[in-house]
This record gives structure tokens, sequence and C-alpha cells, in this order.
């Protein structure tokens, strides 16, 4: 007998104050489905990760800020 449609009572993750309301789901062929603007999630990355390939250039420090002036 199969089981009843239960919805699990998972807690939503905490997150930060600008990606609240973030829910991205991955679909059966692969593809990444997100309620949120794919610019406005690349714009808040830029902000507040540190690039771990770029990190060793010995220009880091200028790169990191020049993308804090273009905006």
């Amino acid at each position: 007998m199969a089981k009843a449609g239960k919805k699990s009572s998972k807690p939503k993750p905490k997150v930060h104050k600008d990606l609240q309301g973030l829910d991205i789901v991955i679909d059966q062929f692969g593809e990444i489905k997100a309620n949120m603007n794919i610019e406005k999630l690349n714009d808040f990355l830029d902000k507040n990760v540190d690039d771990k390939k770029l990190a060793e250039r010995d220009d880091y420090e200028e790169l990191k800020k020049g993308k804090k002036k273009k905006k």
C-alpha cells in the first residue's frame, strides 16, 4: 500500500537578507529553475564571494576593486 502524500515539514534554511525568498529547483532534465533573476544572483555572488581561482593572481586586489567601482 502506498503512503499518503505527506509534505515534508523541513524548516527553510537561513539565508542572507538579500536572498530572502530565493527558491532553486533542479528539474528532471537537470535544468536549474529559480524564482529570482539570475543577474541579481550573480551580482550578489560577485559582491560577497571571493573567486578562488583568481586569488593566486598578483593583481587580484585591483580586480576586486574594479568590480566594485563598476556599479
